[in-house]
């Protein structure tokens, strides 16, 4: 037995990371009446821009939380995205209204991810049994023998060491937890780096007829467009041979959006980030006491808007598994070896295979396969009954539907896939 069956009694649950996922799970845990103890490397909240899209399926979740209202006051709601060519323009046009029967929240919320981390970070610090240790790095993570795990980490007073009932990676990419795990990360990195770059200019008005997410095909230089409340961004592939320097510089940014739509004002930059992409999912989400989610569980292309979502799931999934353990109403080790294996499926016949599909439907450069691939987008746009189950599977409905958040071992997902 790993964490206690009875409950909780080796301290409280320790969350690694103090972005948007580690903030939802820290969050999720104290409405449980859950310890939580948040580690965040950084001096303040993060303020990252990369992630700015809620689906449906996600925004249930956080309405259930209680953050849906102000993120919907902050946020943009778009209904309807386009699947574009360069050359030829649109392609189909999705609408998330067809979903309107199945939940209320029936479009993508555009609100940068900086936002909710802002917004979460309010509430938890005026949470009873919380502590929040900003600008702490983690250094180690070691699962106890007699049950529980310890993080050694380095606060700004010096070295500390906390022992958790359970600890939670939600440190990125990069995870210092997955790290000391010794888990493997299975998968691949594209060639090509992506750029984000964020305008104040309404492309609306400089592209007439462009829906508010617009996902462009090009087999040269493909591209996203969509606007959030702050701005409109856009994100493009950046060659693997092009300096990093260059690449960010004002003037080749401003060209990139000449190129775009042209514009004899120019284009003032807000913002740019310049990153690698990977299609990856570690080999396990779960090793004794030590649990990952998030980009420290799967990374992925952004094309469709699901890694933070899928994220935020993991976060809901294992808090309210760990409610039931912390109550004494579970058994730990099947509550969290359930969470592995449903949160593992998900990353790999969900999130992977959508976000890869749908990378390489905008940079194919086989004209059969593109124009193949354009005909099919038509078709299913034209038929309702597959643009319903097409948007049902981008807004992640699907995957909650199948698998549900958090469901008790054993249980169906048909009687409730939002089971506390």
């Amino acid at each position: 037995m790993a964490a206690d069956q009875r409950g909780l009694s080796k301290g409280p649950v320790v969350v690694v990371g103090g972005g948007p996922v580690g903030m939802v799970a820290a969050a999720s845990l104290a409405r449980l009446d859950v310890p939580v103890v948040l580690i965040e490397a950084e001096d303040e909240p993060k303020t990252d821009w990369r992630a700015s899209t809620f689906h449906a399926a996600t925004l249930e979740l956080l309405d259930e939380l209680g953050v849906a209202d102000q993120m919907h006051a902050e946020g943009l709601r778009v209904p309807i995205y386009h699947f574009r060519d360069r050359r030829e323009g649109l392609v189909a046009e999705f609408d998330f209204t067809l979903l309107a029967d199945e939940t209320p929240f029936p479009y993508r919320l555009q609100l940068n991810q900086q936002h909710l981390v802002r917004m979460l970070h309010e509430r938890l610090r005026r949470t009873p049994r919380v502590e929040l240790l900003f600008g702490t790095r983690v250094s180690d993570v070691v699962n106890l023998p007699g049950g529980g795990a310890q993080v050694v980490a380095h606060t700004p007073d010096g070295p500390r060491e906390l022992v958790g009932s359970l600890v939670i990676g939600a440190d990125g990419a990069g995870s210092t937890v997955r790290g000391a795990l010794g888990t493997g990360f299975t998968g691949f990195t594209y060639p090509q780096r992506f750029l984000i770059a964020s305008t104040s200019v309404d492309l609306a008005q400089a592209l007439p007829g462009i829906a508010e997410v617009n996902y462009i095909a090009d087999p040269r230089e493909w591209l996203f467009l969509l606007r959030t409340p702050e701005s409109w961004r856009a994100v493009w592939p950046v060659p693997a041979e092009q300096n990093e320097a260059d690449a960010l510089h004002e003037d080749t940014l401003r060209r990139q959006f000449q190129g775009v739509a042209p514009r004899p004002e120019g284009y003032p930059i807000i913002d740019r980030q310049l990153y690698r992409v990977h299609q990856r999912v570690a080999d396990t989400f779960r090793v004794g006491d030590v649990l990952l989610i998030g980009d420290a569980a799967h990374i992925n292309s952004p094309m469709g808007g699901v890694g933070l979502n899928s994220g935020i799931h993991d976060a809901v999934d294992l808090a309210r598994r760990i409610g039931r353990i912390a109550a004494g109403n579970a058994d730990a080790d099947a509550e969290l070896d359930t969470f592995a294996e449903h949160r593992h499926r998900v990353a790999v016949e969900y999130v992977q295979a959508d976000t890869q599909r749908n990378t390489q439907r905008l940079m194919e450069a086989d004209e059969a396969r593109r124009r193949a691939a354009h005909d099919e987008m038509r078709a299913i746009a034209a038929d309702p009954d597959r643009a319903r189950a097409y948007m049902r599977r981008a807004s992640l409905l699907e995957s909650v539907r199948r698998f549900g958040i958090g469901v008790p071992p054993g249980r169906s997902t048909t009687a409730s896939s939002t089971a506390r």
